[in-house]
Parts: C-alpha cells; structure tokens; sequence
C-alpha cells in the first residue's frame, strides 16, 4: 500500500512523506486559484472544482475562502451550497449528498493526530471518512469530526461539534452535539407566512 492508500483506509501512518506532501501542495495550488477569481468567474471556478474534487454535482455553490487537502477525496452532490470559510480535511472520503447547505466557517475533519506528543510530532496520524446524505443543513461555525455520519434531513445547529453519528431527519446541536428533537410537520412554513 502507498501512503495515500494507507490514509484513505484508516491506518495510523507516518504522515510526513513525500507523497503526500506532493499531494497536499498541489491541492493548495488549486485553493488559492479558486479563492482569486471573482463570483463572476462561475466558469473558472468550476473548471478548478471539478479538477480539485473526486466528484461535483450540477448545481454547485462553493463561496471564498474555501480551503481543503487533497479534493481528490471529497464528493459533491447536486444543487449544494458551501458558505464562506468552509474547509473540508479530506484524509479520508468526505461524501455530500444532493441539496445540502452548509453554513459559514465550518470545518469537516477527517484527520486526528497521535494524542503523545512524540508521536504527534513525527507525524503519526489516522483518518476516517464522514457521510453528509441528502438534504442536511449545518449551521455556521459547526466542526464535523472523524467517521461522522449525518443523516438525511438532519439540521446541525451553529456551533455544534458533532462527535457521533446524528439520524435522519432531526434537529441535533450543542458541544457535543445531541438529538434535541424530530423535525416535524409543525416546523412547516405556512403559505400565508411566505410574504
């Protein structure tokens, strides 16, 4: 196995090598060409997305700053919004279903480090992948840890730091984030609300 392979299965590793740094700067190049270009760019932008990320759906809206690791890593359902200072460590998969809206400055992180010191400092690493399926919205500020799965229909409240898997269709927040309740037909907005 490579190191990138390594990585992606969710090995511990040593993972300051030349592969993987390669890897990682060469994404950083496509970040930083994709937060110079101007909203108006549509075009360019997802020209670079669609180089950058293992997947892109139609319909995508990825506002700058957006920041990742390697791209080749994370796919992208349709009709998906990711909001200013969005960054994705994609280590390992990071899979986004279709219609999902995610809220400014929050971090999706695959990775964690070696909890010695010693072993922090040589490297040593291991990665698991995160599911955000159909239809979630996370909340501004929230931070989606290692080997998270979101279920469909979820919301994430700004703020939470999801540790555990959330099921679908509830309404889940706080540090740890919790299951506060389902969402219910009574959460639906009335027509004659709407004007």
């Amino acid at each position: 196995m490579t190191d990138l392979e390594k990585m992606r299965a969710g090995r511990w590793l040593h993972a300051v090598t030349p592969e993987i740094g390669a890897a990682l700067r060469a994404t950083e190049e496509l970040c930083f060409r994709l937060n110079q270009l101007p909203p108006s760019h549509r075009e360019e932008r997802e020209a670079i997305l669609r180089e950058m990320f293992g997947h892109v759906g139609e319909g995508i809206c990825l506002h700058s700053p957006f920041h990742c690791d390697f791209g080749k890593q994370i796919s992208i359902g349709d009709h998906f919004v990711g909001n200013f200072h969005l960054t994705i460590l994609d280590e390992a998969p990071v899979t986004i279903g279709n219609h999902v809206y995610i809220g400014p400055d929050v971090g999706i992180y695959t990775v964690s480090h070696a909890l010695h010191a010693d072993q922090r400092n040589e490297g040593i690493m291991r990665s698991l992948p995160i599911r955000i399926e159909d239809n979630v919205w996370i909340g501004g500020h929230a931070v989606i840890m290692p080997g998270v799965t979101i279920g469909e229909g979820a919301v994430i409240g700004a703020g939470s730091v999801v540790t555990r898997d959330i099921p679908p269709r509830v309404i889940a927040a706080g540090n740890p984030c919790r299951v506060l309740r389902p969402i219910a037909e009574a959460d639906r907005i009335a027509e004659e609300e709407m004007d």
